[in-house]
């Protein structure tokens, strides 16, 4: 199913190169936050 804009996005972890894991809800009430997917970066495609 796709998300709609506005939709609570779930609770994720994702590494970082210069923190350790992070996730989406240590940042909750406090920042926004974007995801951004850039598919083709790092392919020839």
């Amino acid at each position: 199913m796709p998300a709609e804009i506005g939709d609570v996005a779930p609770d994720f972890k994702l590494p970082s190169v210069s923190e350790g894991d992070f996730t989406l809800n240590q940042f909750k009430g406090e920042k926004s936050v974007i995801l951004s997917f850039h598919v083709f970066d790092f392919t020839s495609g």
